[in-house]
């Protein structure tokens, strides 16, 4: 299915319109149609978001568009490099709000990066050995501040590098702002725009299992999906993800099964290892009998220190021992190397500034 303007929520945002939502704009302007798409192609493929910047757009059509307040919804506050070349970026909002998205060059390749996004102000999710989640949701993202995170990267990294790879994996659970990450995700891979294959775009999720069938229909399965497992028996994953007490293993994995895919794809399964919690050989043989049937592959990630956790990750001749245990068992393991840890960059590390409050909005 492709999504079109009647299939999504209304943009919250000039950024966030569609062609033929400009073309329908421009029209009600008493503007040709073809001035929307111009419009659009500055935006999303040339990064220009000042309207003045718009040399083939009409001036008065250019002063309408700052009376709109075109312009960027967001930008970056500070910039921190890491040692092994990985940039977080803290991104400001107009509303004070701050969130942080992360630029990782490709080891073999500088020149190509993959970028982390945001897409909450926080997380409602609670998880506890991650950073965003012990903080707690402050508000959501609008899908123009999401999808202008990878604008903005793309701006930052200037010529001769290039966004390759976006995986929604910074702060925010995205299933559960699902109407601005979906036309986010549309516009990203839009032809007329960035035009990022969706095979490189990737939606991890702890398990919203409702959002997870909306996302496999609305996109085809063409959307690569990412599954924060971390656990493989109820019992331990509900101590350290609140949201399995809601949608159990079980309902999980017969989400998997059900999300449409290729011959060739896999879903990726995320496993924060954490020092006598989830990494004895019984939680390896547990998750080949959990995965049994599901075309996945599985990233073991050493739990990354957070502030406000005593949890740790085992020592690294354990976390070998881990994936060997998996891989002689049948599955397809990798170890994710750490990137950008000393800028506090490296998975589930990245945490609102501010204060911290709880969302009470209900996680269905």
């Amino acid at each position: 299915m492709k999504l079109s303007p009647d299939h999504l929520a209304p943009p919250s945002h000039p950024v966030a319109r569609l062609p033929e939502e400009w073309v329908a704009k421009a029209k009600e302007w008493g503007e040709p149609g073809y001035r929307g798409e111009q419009i659009f192609d500055w935006i999303h493929r040339q990064g220009i978001l000042d309207p003045a910047e718009m040399s083939n757009v009409p001036k008065a059509l250019r002063a309408r568009l700052e009376d709109e307040g075109l312009g960027w919804p967001i930008d970056v506050v500070s910039r921190h490099t890491s040692d092994d070349g990985t940039e977080k970026l803290l991104v400001g909002m107009p509303d004070g709000e701050r969130v942080e998205t992360v630029l990782i060059p490709q080891l073999d390749d500088p020149s190509i990066v993959t970028q982390c996004i945001s897409s909450q102000v926080g997380c409602a999710m609670g998880c506890v050995f991650c950073a965003s989640g012990v903080a707690g949701l402050k508000r959501q993202m609008s899908d123009a501040e999401i999808v202008a995170q990878v604008l903005l990267g793309r701006r930052e990294l200037g010529e001769g590098r290039r966004v390759r790879n976006v995986v929604f994996m910074g702060m925010g659970e995205p299933l559960h702002n699902y109407d601005a990450v979906a036309r986010a995700l549309v516009l990203l891979t839009h032809p007329g725009g960035l035009d990022l294959s969706k095979r490189r775009v990737t939606v991890s999720t702890s398990g919203l299992v409702k959002q997870i069938d909306r996302l496999g229909k609305d996109f085809d399965g063409q959307v690569q999906l990412a599954i924060s497992l971390h656990a493989v028996r109820d019992e331990d994953r509900s101590a350290i993800m609140p949201i399995n007490r809601k949608h159990d293993l079980a309902e999980l994995t017969n989400a998997l099964r059900r999300y449409p895919m290729s011959k060739r794809q896999r879903i990726t399964i995320e496993y924060t290892l954490i020092r006598g919690v989830n990494d004895s050989p019984r939680d390896a043989k547990g998750m080949v009998e959990l995965l049994e049937g599901i075309p996945v592959k599985v990233n073991l990630i050493p739990m990354n220190p957070i502030s406000a956790s005593s949890l740790r990750a085992p020592d690294t001749s354990h976390v070998t021992r881990f994936q060997d245990e998996l891989t002689r068992r049948g599955l397809s393991v990798f170890i994710r190397k750490t990137r950008g840890d000393d800028v506090a960059a490296a998975c589930g590390q990245l945490a609102f500034h501010g204060e911290s409050r709880r969302s009470k909005q209900p996680v269905n």
